[in-house]
């Protein structure tokens, strides 16, 4: 069996479209989804009266879920976002829903979904 040092290095020779396809069929192997693997942490709420506090969300997913109708501008606002070739930034379009970056800031994540809304995305922050 491969090591995780060994898989890292050979995922980092995939492109980006390689790694979604394989994403998406661990997914359908296991029957789970790559976003509800990361639930919200939940902690006692102080004062000790048995409520449940939510922590707040740091890290946020922006999901293109549709490209709208000015699909050539939303490919090139999501090639612009993500550093992705032409090719690869259609398809993560043409596959929408699709998470166009994951794991980051607030003000980053509300930047790039209203710089894709500008472009005619549908998009939401997960």
């Amino acid at each position: 069996m491969a090591s995780i040092e060994e898989l890292v290095e050979e995922l980092s020779k995939k492109t980006v479209l390689e790694i979604v396809s394989l994403k998406e069929a661990l997914e359908e192997k296991w029957g789970v989804s790559a976003a509800s693997a990361a639930p919200m942490m939940v902690a006692a709420a102080p004062g000790g009266d048995g409520a449940a506090a939510v922590e707040e969300q740091t890290e946020f997913d922006v999901v293109l879920t549709g490209p709208g109708d000015k699909k050539i501008q939303v490919i090139k606002a999501v090639k612009n976002a993500t550093g992705l070739g032409l090719k690869e930034a259609k398809d993560l379009v043409d596959g929408a829903p699709q998470t166009v970056k994951g794991g980051i800031s607030k003000d980053e994540a509300d930047k790039l979904k209203a710089e894709l809304e500008e472009a005619g995305a549908s998009v939401e922050l997960k």
